[in-house]
């Protein structure tokens, strides 16, 4: 058992802050339904992000833009009724919030109410910053996002490693500067150099979650559906697979078919 799990009933905002204090690691997985997200919550995952990544595995869209908000608010309705420890935090979608903060703002309401989910995450720095400050003033917490930022995906050409460049780390720290100034409770870093997400650690006091960000960030993430092996065909180096499920559930099937196939099943014992 977790010290974390052990100590910590209810995951929030100042806990979250309090672990990067005490310099312990935060961890934080994807779920998109109920019951992936009650058996994390149940082994005592910090932090459970809602990601627009529904768009690839539960959707099988090849980018994340293609979700919808009222797909996500869905999502997050599913996840939060199996939580109970977790802090939820959930993406907002593709054009839900770039360039115009009051509509950022009635998508980030939208998510809170209908959902129940304890704070929403978006994309960018600099350039959002009127979107957060608006959902912020409405007291929603608000997670950023900078390194790698999926949906912009179309404008990079590249799932490639951000911020390699002088320029652009610099950029991407100012960045978390900023966001940290106008009141983001976290930062996520996806895919850039270790030694960039260290100078980030150093700089800001909130929690960065790091995913292909190296092992100098506060905590890390995970798309579940990766780390159990259900996807085969996403194979980054930052990846861990825990587990072969696609496999695994592919051969309890195979043995279920060959069973009704022959008359096996149902047997005597499985029957009224």
């Amino acid at each position: 058992m977790s010290t974390a799990k052990s100590t910590i009933k209810k995951v929030t905002t100042q806990k979250l802050l309090e672990l990067k204090e005490a310099g312990e690691k935060i961890s934080m997985l994807t779920a998109y339904d109920y019951s992936m997200a009650k058996i994390i919550d149940e082994a005592g995952i910090d932090m459970i992000l809602v990601g627009d990544s529904a768009s690839n595995v539960m959707a099988g869209h090849e980018t994340t833009l293609p979700i919808t908000l009222d797909q996500m608010i869905y999502h997050a309705q599913s996840v939060v009724r199996a939580v109970n420890r977790a802090f939820v935090v959930v993406d907002l979608p593709f054009g839900s919030y770039q360039g115009d903060s009051k509509k950022a703002l009635r998508s980030a309401i939208r998510i809170m109410k209908e959902s129940g989910a304890h704070g929403v995450k978006l994309e960018g720095g600099a350039e959002v910053k009127e979107s957060i400050k608006r959902i912020l003033s409405a007291g929603v917490p608000v997670m950023g996002h900078l390194g790698l930022t999926p949906q912009s995906i179309y404008k990079f050409g590249t799932y490639t490693v951000r911020a390699k460049e002088e320029e652009e780390a610099n950029r991407l720290l100012h960045d978390a500067q900023l966001l940290e100034e106008i009141g983001c409770f976290g930062i996520v870093l996806e895919k850039i150099p270790a030694k960039l997400t260290k100078k980030v650690v150093d700089r800001v006091k909130v929690p960065i979650i790091g995913i292909g960000a190296g092992e100098h960030a506060d905590g890390q993430v995970l798309v579940l559906h990766d780390l159990l092996g259900i996807t085969k065909e996403f194979n980054p180096r930052f990846l861990r697979r825990y587990m072969d499920l696609f496999d695994g559930i592919k051969g309890a099937v195979e043995r279920y078919i060959t069973d009704v196939k022959s008359g096996d099943f149902p047997n005597e014992f499985e029957q009224y």
